[in-house]
């Protein structure tokens, strides 16, 4: 397999080239599971560590491999690759870590793409994909709506669900499918580019698996059933894996995730709220909440009926979100230097 048909591109190339990457090669991350990685060079996949400069010079989580980075490594006996830098990466989903104060989780690396997937017949929630698609605006990631398992629903509730969708998220691409009957799927195909990188966002049993396994040709991962008493998946992947399609396009697999916290996205929510953004404007006062204030464009739109009731609503919980992530950040960061200047002091007078 060449680089390229990893996504390695002219502008990765230049860089490389630019820089002194003298008996490195680069490579790209494949699989991820618990900071245990497998990475892809034009001479074949090895598991791969990082060195322990680039372990204790992170200063967050955000420094470390994700899958779709491209990194430098070096490879020993043939078996065992050393990962001794990340290249500049253009964009990076990341979502508010899962119980960790002021930390980010990042999702995945260099993607061009995100297939956003709601299962119509369970779990479908039009705030949660609000959220994926403020995740996505905020790393000028493009969302693509797929709507899965629409067999399992008739032709009446498919087109109650297609129209909710459009009248909260009226500009991005909308996909209806199923794996069963293969509806959409070519529809699906026809937006896949080689050499472009694509992921998946999505709950546990969505079918994002499912769907993986279709758009390969092939089974790459496992799957199980939802549970009919629980009615939730029983999702068998447990690790971010990159795999390179028939037709050339990249894509990433991801864990289900129940809670998706957003993280520094204050353009990505005017991104996705781009009604409430553009009444916002007209307020009278600069710093107006659009909850109580005289004056409120956004509240005097949501009378009128312009704005979506569920989407404002929906719009204030992820701003609040916003704010007490960007205040946890800020408090972590003094608590850092804090410490940083009780360490300082502790050397000066006891060493």
């Amino acid at each position: 397999m060449q680089l390229e048909d990893l996504g390695f591109n002219d502008t990765l190339k230049q860089f490389w080239t630019e820089r002194d990457f003298t008996g490195f090669e680069p490579g790209r991350i494949v699989e991820e599971h618990k900071e245990q990685y497998i990475v892809r060079t034009a001479g074949g996949e090895y598991e791969a560590e990082i060195t322990g400069t680039l372990r204790f010079s992170a200063e967050s989580r955000e420094d470390f491999p994700a899958v779709g980075d491209w990194v430098a490594v070096s490879v020993y006996e043939g078996e065992l690759a050393i990962i001794h830098r990340i290249l500049p990466r253009f964009s990076i989903i990341k979502r508010k870590a899962v119980g960790k104060f002021g930390e980010t989780q990042v999702i995945a690396a260099n993607i061009d793409s995100a297939f956003l997937i709601q299962a119509a017949d369970r779990d479908f929630n039009l705030n949660r994909l609000e959220r994926y698609l403020t995740i996505c605006n905020a790393s000028k990631v493009k969302p693509i709506v797929v709507l899965s398992k629409i067999d399992l629903i008739d032709s009446d509730e498919l087109a109650e669900l297609i129209e909710r969708i459009k009248r909260r998220v009226p500009d991005a691409p909308l996909i209806p499918i199923s794996t069963i009957t293969a509806q959409g799927l070519d529809a699906l195909r026809a937006t896949i580019q080689r050499g472009k990188t694509y992921c998946m966002l999505g709950s546990s049993g969505v079918g994002k698996s499912t769907l993986l396994n279709a758009l390969a040709g092939r089974t790459i991962m496992k799957t199980d059933t939802i549970s009919e008493r629980t009615k939730k998946g029983r999702h068998m992947t447990s690790y971010r894996a990159l795999v390179v399609l028939p037709n050339g396009g990249i894509l990433i697999d991801n864990p289900g995730m129940r809670e998706v916290g957003i993280a520094d996205s204050a353009e990505g929510l005017e991104v996705t709220f781009d009604k409430i953004a553009r009444f916002s404007k007209e307020c009278k006062f600069k710093d107006c909440t659009h909850t109580n204030e005289m004056g409120c464009a956004v509240l005097e739109a949501l009378q009128k009926g312009e704005i979506d009731e569920d989407a404002h609503r929906n719009y204030l919980k992820l701003k609040k979100e916003e704010a007490y992530f960007e205040s946890s950040i800020a408090e972590r960061r003094k608590k850092d230097r804090a410490f940083g200047k009780m360490l300082k002091n502790y050397k000066k007078y006891n060493l």
